[in-house]
């Protein structure tokens, strides 16, 4: 079978060719970019972080399965696709990478309370003992969002001493109970939680619903020394008033692993204020690499023997 992988041929640590040494038999095509320019003549797509509109698969000539490395399928016209035969599928985060994108979840967290970046002007100015840091023990931590990368936030915090609050869309009684938190609200309860909270952490997919989820609203209601950090897609946050709020001290600071637009360009105006940004490395570990490659070469195979793939 041919397989086109939509991103440059080493993106994420060489995924592709963990990928392709499992399935030598098989033909990998890397796109060198976050687009796809065609499907004809592929009968399996990796999107990564590429569009797949309803026009782009009826180019298609054979396509089989769209495949996603990751959870995230926001850029997949996944009706489209039912109509078409395709299966879609992707890799849950609890089964993939969660674990890492809470760990990235917590650097941010050390590394906003800490200053990192006054830490490095100190060191540029040749200044010891500064800045003064924050202490994470005792500090309110709002996760928006209990699923495989909040509940992994969850689990990894206990250790730091902190209070621990969510939203969750479903069943947030269930949730509070069974990771014994001391709160969790639904949806409508994101205004609480925000002014409660000295980290907010976004862990929610975007939707309808929750796109621009962080809007004028949200950072009004936020602290203004509390930081936020977005470990799911740019669209959660509105990036106009991100950036008025960091300028204004509205709020003290943000962590970014995912961006409006990807790439973001490096002149952008909200890198000159408190962000502490990752490239969308937050699920990319050995480990966690190795979790989805299994999952990939697995329905890959599960296609070629005409069985239905995991997790569509």
């Amino acid at each position: 079978m041919k397989i086109l992988f939509a991103a440059p041929e080493n993106a994420w640590g060489g995924f592709l060719e963990m990928v392709r040494s499992e399935l030598p038999q098989h033909q990998f095509v890397a796109t060198g970019k976050f687009e796809v320019d065609t499907l004809k003549g592929f009968d399996v797509l990796i999107p990564t972080m590429s569009a797949v509109t309803e026009l782009l698969l009826r180019g298609s000539d054979r396509l089989r399965l769209i495949q996603q490395c990751g959870a995230g399928l926001e850029g997949v016209d996944i009706l489209a696709a039912r109509k078409l035969n395709i299966w879609v599928a992707n890799v849950p985060t609890e089964v993939g990478n969660a674990h890492a994108v809470a760990e990235l979840g917590i650097y941010m967290m050390i590394g906003l309370s800490r200053n990192v970046r006054a830490m490095s002007q100190s060191l540029a100015e040749r200044k010891m003992g500064q800045p003064q840091g924050k202490d994470l023990k005792g500090r309110t931590v709002g996760i928006v969002g209990l699923g495989g990368i909040g509940r992994a936030l969850v689990k990894r915090l206990r250790a730091f001493d902190m209070r621990l609050i969510a939203v969750k869309r479903e069943n947030p009684e269930k949730a509070m109970k069974e990771l014994d938190l001391e709160s969790v609200g639904g949806a409508g309860d994101l205004d609480k939680l925000l002014a409660r909270s000295d980290f907010v952490i976004l862990c929610l997919p975007v939707t309808s619903e929750t796109q621009f989820i962080m809007n004028r609203n949200s950072f009004l209601s936020m602290k203004k020394d509390a930081f936020l950090i977005n470990l799911s897609r740019g669209g959660l946050i509105e990036y106009n008033v991100l950036l008025e709020a960091l300028a204004s001290g509205l709020i003290a600071g943000a962590g970014l692993d995912v961006f409006w637009e990807e790439p973001p360009d490096p002149d952008d105006p909200i890198f000159d204020y408190n962000v502490l940004a990752t490239p969308h490395i937050a699920g990319s570990t050995d480990g966690s690499m190795q979790n989805i490659v299994k999952v990939v070469a697995e329905n890959i195979r599960r296609i070629e023997k005409n069985e239905e793939p995991l997790y569509c």
